[in-house]
């Protein structure tokens, strides 16, 4: 019997969501220092954060939500992906989070959140908001002059010409709806990716399911999961269910991915699903809550599934993020704007406090050779995706005492005990040669390894108290190839042609 244990198969070659819950960098960053970091223009403290593989904006947005509870600062949010598709995901994704409230209510913007983000198959009325903003944001990209006066928090300068090019494709495609379900098969190209995961098992898939979601995602910490959400996400791709299960027919074009193919000898490139489809969308929003009531237990079970605390705390986190999108005099009379009955006034966040800055794809390696960035973050965070990029260049660019998150591989579904351990401890021994030591005061923790900036010690030093890990080689596998989207025509894989699932 085949199985996938091991392999990293389910986690696929293009990630969309993230495997670990939506972090508040601030509360990792290091405080503020208002004599160094104080910028004359504009007055308040500077955070610039790096940010590798963050694929969904779960940690800004959770950051600029709650960016009220410490001192005022103007965040910088420079973003490195190994897609195009995932940098247009988060602009989609941001734009939405910003959109007026007058134009779209909060519970809209939180449904229409969740299933583009989360769901393979979208309803009707949300597939025309995706083309809708598609079609906007394609006339946007090659429009600097526009951008910048209709989405000032967004910056593409660092990209190339060929990526913008490539970016205003990817949005034409999504834009692309009367071409009809045949452009993009979501529901055919689901059921191939899991055939092909699960080989003889598919028959079998209802009790692989829940033998994964029971025996180790449960096992692991994310217990609200219920097991009739996690069969119908494995079966369909349809993660939050919010509506009539009829509505959910209209392909979500955000979750197609361009690669090249090897077809009887030549390389051909073909649009499809290599996503995950082993953990699901879960664990991003949808096992840690602020509201403990919500992971309450009745007879040892929890009393709300993982897809309503996931609504509750979207809803929540958009309600707060929605003030950063509205220009001061839009909020009311500036002067009242954040007093409390107290009397006590707390400035509201301006439009300007936060930029979100694109970086070429494949520059983890090379941003130390540019000055601007040697020693500018101040907060590094690596997706468990992207750890093969950390390294002394990339060490250079994080300030003396400047943080770095990795993620771990804890709800990565196929591998094994002994194989999240062996990723742990190459996590280590990367962090040191790039430059970095195990944070003190960091509590111990299985889905985050926290680090700081050594001050003034040579970047290739390593701890000898620390034995160096040897990883599996299917957790760290080397980046995908980088390439344009494919043309219209070349949407499915050749005929006969399994697209493989790459491991992590």
């Amino acid at each position: 019997m085949t199985t996938p244990a091991g392999s990293g198969a389910g986690f696929g070659s293009v990630s969309w969501w993230g495997l670990s819950p939506a972090l508040d960098l601030q509360a990792d960053s290091p405080p503020v220092d208002p004599d160094s970091q104080a910028n004359t223009e504009h007055e308040t403290p500077e955070l610039d954060m790096l940010l590798l593989g963050s694929v969904d904006g779960r940690h800004l947005l959770r950051t600029l939500a709650r960016a009220a509870l410490w001192p005022g600062r103007r965040f910088h949010f420079y973003v490195l992906e190994n897609n195009l598709e995932a940098v247009a995901r988060h602009m989609l994704i941001f734009s939405l989070a910003l959109e007026d409230p007058e134009k779209m209510g909060l519970q809209e913007r939180s449904e229409t959140f969740l299933e583009v983000w989360g769901n393979a198959l979208l309803r009707p009325p949300v597939a025309a908001f995706v083309r809708a903003q598609a079609d906007r944001l394609a006339h946007l990209v090659p429009e600097p002059d526009s951008l910048a006066e209709q989405l000032p928090w967004l910056s593409l300068g660092a990209l190339k010409f060929r990526e913008r090019d490539a970016l205003e494709a990817i949005f034409r495609f999504w834009a692309g709806g009367e071409k009809g379900p045949e452009a993009f098969p979501m529901s055919c190209l689901w059921d191939s990716r899991l055939r092909h995961y699960l080989g003889s098992r598919y028959d079998a898939r209802r009790g692989v399911s829940d033998w994964d979601l029971h025996m180790k995602l449960h096992d692991r910490g994310a217990r609200v999961i219920h097991t009739l959400e996690f069969r119908r996400w494995r079966d369909t791709g349809v993660a939050f269910e919010l509506r009539d299960s009829s509505a959910y027919h209209v392909p979500n074009r955000t979750l197609a991915s361009g690669r090249l193919l090897s077809h009887r000898g030549e390389r051909v490139a073909a649009r499809g699903y290599w996503g995950d489809i082993a953990t699901g969308p879960f664990v991003a929003f949808g096992i840690e809550t602020d509201d403990e009531s919500l992971l309450r237990t009745s007879n040892g079970q929890p009393v709300k599934t993982a897809g309503e605390i996931t609504q509750h705390n979207v809803t929540e986190l958009l309600r707060e993020v929605a003030a950063w999108g509205r220009p001061r005099a839009a909020r009311g009379d500036p002067e009242e704007a954040g007093c409390d009955g107290g009397g006590t006034r707390e400035p509201a966040p301006a439009l300007e406090s936060f930029t979100l800055h694109f970086l070429p794809l494949g520059s983890a390696q090379t941003l130390h050779h540019k000055s601007c960035y040697k020693g500018r973050f101040q907060l590094l965070y690596v997706s468990c995706g992207m750890v093969h990029f950390l390294s002394p260049e990339l060490g250079a660019c994080v300030a003396p005492g400047g943080r770095l998150i990795v993620e771990l591989a804890r709800y990565l579904v196929d591998l094994r005990q002994e194989q999240l351990q062996a990723f742990s401890a190459r996590v280590e021994e990367l962090a040191q040669e790039a430059g970095f030591a195990p944070q003190p005061q960091a509590r111990p923790s299985e889905t985050f390894s926290h680090f700081y900036k050594y001050g003034g010690s040579a970047p290739g030093c390593i701890d000898p108290a620390v034995e160096p890990g040897t990883p599996p080689p299917e957790v760290l596998a080397p980046p995908l190839e980088i390439m344009p989207p494919p043309s219209e025509g070349l949407t499915q894989p050749p005929e006969g042609q399994t697209p493989p699932s790459e491991p992590l």
